[in-house]
């Protein structure tokens, strides 16, 4: 058996002013080699131990040890930090010099290792997560999940015995998550010892040991297909089970943990075809309220590091449609959708709005930002006021409203996604879960009431019921007639919110249609980094087992009456 490495006894962690410890009473070893999984929804402690493991907090009671020193002992921690290094929920928090390789480089420096040594293990750290030609580009001007593969190629550098990862395939696009899984998997092969905290239940299920968190505590430490068997008990957690698993109870078949099991269980099964329709029903034929019209856009424009963000895009949106944007990291979609509500002007070519043409000198901004309601991906940039009441009343207010009115669009906002007024409008916004503060940052947006909804990864770093709900806030918001522009890494988000989507690559439109038809042509989405929905790539994986399947399933109810089945689909 391996040496142990990690030890953690009757750890208890209290925020100042908390009511209740965020961690408690949690006792776990980790032995060397190990590859864990940590799950759990929002608020369950998961960062929060995390960030114990090398010293970044220190327990209220209790014992970490990271090969035998302890956390609490101020001259051991810099061992502990050479031998454990973190990838965090939010790169931005990690990533602090003017060009990438520096930052990589920082790390190894500061632990000792030789200036000869330095370019090498950069160059290597930087080619293992895809970001080499990106080297001299500064960190801030990279896409979210660039910064990523950035912070991870830092962590690596270090060439630690432990790394763990808070969510940090959050922002990645299709590509780059399989990428960083894959090194991930061949760091553990190497003996490196794993700890992945993740929201997404099929990474979860790669690992050799899942470990379940709620209100602070374990309730269930396990290898994933004990831990998955348990699937109503982790939905009362308010988590979910990987695809296979939760296909194959809908279709009555015993547990199976990957896409190959399920192929062999239906193999020895009749089934009942029931094909979806190639094709999707276009949005309302309206004249377009979003026009973008040659639109181009440079970062550092006339300097030697200029970056060309979006080349030449041509769009529209229609009142009342759902259009997708979807593209690698660093492709433009985040660019383009600064543009529709003036936060970024045009360079080059039109964006109209209605009837406001911003690339008219002196557009009327003001007037487009009341049409249209942008959520950032990252939620906490928007929230600012202390209370959750004040902060979700900010955008009414600027608006000029009474008293009354600024208060019953509070409330009506709250409610709808879910924090009952009464209940959260006195609550310090620093206090909220993950799941709370993005349900805020949209209250803040729909209560100025918008024609257009424009969100940027919304359901990134959520767990499955608070991204379910968020889902579900969205489908009723389109169902009342507004329009909606989202961006996701998550191709199922996608096919469940949008009815047309555009396809970004280096810049440019490489496809745009209906969504069904998109997700039809995987070869073009893979040549650009992204792929199909999980479910498409699992009707795709029993087929070439020999299931009999037909083309265009989009859907998990889909695939299962495609397959005979019918049932809950659980989230």
């Amino acid at each position: 058996m391996a040496d142990e490495i990690l030890r953690i006894e009757n750890l208890t962690h209290t925020y100042a002013g908390a009511p209740a410890a965020a961690v408690c009473d949690v006792n776990l070893t980790i032995r060397a080699g190990e590859y864990v999984a940590i799950i759990g929804a929002n608020g369950s402690g998961k960062s929060t131990l995390a960030r114990h493991l090398n010293g970044l907090l220190l327990p209220t009671r209790g014992q970490v040890r990271i090969a035998h020193a302890d956390s609490r002992d101020p001259g051991a921690l810099r061992k502990i930090r050479a031998l454990i290094q973190m990838v965090f929920q939010q790169p931005d928090s990690q990533l602090i010099a003017t060009v990438v390789e520096e930052d990589v480089a920082f790390g190894p420096e500061n632990f000792g290792v030789a200036e000869a040594e330095l370019p090498a293990r950069v160059r290597a750290a930087l080619e293992q997560v895809g970001m080499w030609e990106a080297r001299q580009r500064a960190p801030h001007l990279l896409s979210a999940g660039q910064k990523q593969r950035v912070a991870i190629a830092g962590a690596i550098a270090v060439r630690p015995r432990i790394l763990v990862l808070d969510e940090a395939t959050t922002m990645l696009d299709p590509a780059g998550r399989a990428r960083v899984l894959a090194i991930l998997r061949d760091l553990h092969r190497q003996g490196l010892t794993i700890l992945t905290i993740t929201h997404d239940m099929d990474e979860a299920a790669q690992a050799e040991r899942v470990i379940v968190m709620q209100r602070g505590r374990i309730v269930m430490d396990a290898a994933p297909r004990q831990v998955f068997a348990r699937a109503d008990e982790l939905r009362a957690l308010d988590l979910d089970v990987p695809l296979p698993v939760a296909l194959a109870a809908r279709l009555g078949l015993p547990l199976c943990l990957t896409a190959a099991e399920l192929g062999v269980a239906l193999r020895v099964r009749p089934q009942t075809q029931v094909l979806p329709a190639l094709g999707q029903a276009p949005a309302e034929n309206t004249p377009p309220l979003i026009r973008i019209e040659q639109l181009s856009h440079w970062y550092l424009r006339g300097l030697p590091n200029e970056t060309r963000a979006l080349d030449r895009v041509d769009g529209e949106v229609r009142r009342g449609a759902a259009l997708g944007l979807i593209g690698a990291t660093g492709s433009g979609k985040s660019t383009l959708l600064q543009h529709l509500n003036g936060l970024l002007p045009p360079q080059a070519g039109r964006v109209i709005v209605g009837e406001y043409d911003l690339a008219q000198p002196a557009p009327d901004v003001r007037a487009v930002r009341r049409m249209v309601g942008l959520i950032f991906q990252q939620p906490e940039d928007q929230l600012f006021e202390q209370y959750v009441g004040d902060d979700v009343a900010f955008g009414p207010r600027q608006l000029g409203l009474d008293k009354a009115e600024v208060r019953a669009r509070v409330r009506a906002a709250m409610e709808w996604v879910g924090l009952g007024f009464d209940a959260y409008k006195d609550r310090l916004t620093n206090t909220l879960s993950g799941g709370e503060r993005r349900r805020a940052a949209l209250a803040g947006v729909f209560a100025l009431q918008p024609q257009v909804l424009v969100a940027d990864e919304p359901t990134a770093g959520l767990d499955p019921r608070a991204r379910a709900e968020t889902l579900n806030i969205f489908r009723r918001l389109h169902a009342q007639g507004t329009t909606l522009v989202i961006t996701s890494h998550r191709m199922d988000d996608i096919a469940a919110l949008c009815q047309r989507v555009l396809a970004l690559a280096g810049g440019r439109v490489v496809a745009a249609g209906a969504t069904r038809e998109i997700f039809s042509r995987p070869a073009v989405l893979q040549t650009h980094g992204l792929d199909v929905p999980p479910v498409m790539q699992l009707a795709q994986t029993l087929r070439e087992q020999g299931v009999s399947l037909g083309e265009g399933i989009l859907s998990a109810d889909e695939l299962v009456a495609a397959l005979g089945g019918d049932g809950d689909g659980g989230f």
